[in-house]
């Protein structure tokens, strides 16, 4: 029994969580949250509740293009908001 072929499916994934993102925070420009946060409150639960690794890599990239800002939080968890000084697009 062979697996069927994932080629492509981490770029969609990705794609997914990043529209999911953006589009949250389009609705709520103020929110600031952390990764467990992001994945509890902003992404369908039920889609990435297993995608941690996933949804912080897609954050990180976010940040490094500068349309999120990150705050490490005294007890080492990492806040997530929209960089005020660079509105996201609206996703396609």
């Amino acid at each position: 029994m062979t697996k069927p072929s994932t080629t492509g499916s981490a770029a969609t994934d990705d794609g997914e969580i990043r529209r999911s993102v953006l589009a949250y925070l389009q609705v709520h420009p103020r929110a600031a949250d952390t990764l467990r946060g992001v994945v509890n409150w902003w992404l369908p639960q039920q889609r990435y509740e297993n995608s941690c690794q996933r949804i912080e890599q897609v954050l990180a990239a976010l940040v490094a293009e500068g349309l999120l800002h990150r705050d490490q939080l005294p007890d080492g968890e990492v806040l997530y908001a929209l960089n005020e000084h660079r509105r996201p697009m609206p996703p396609h």
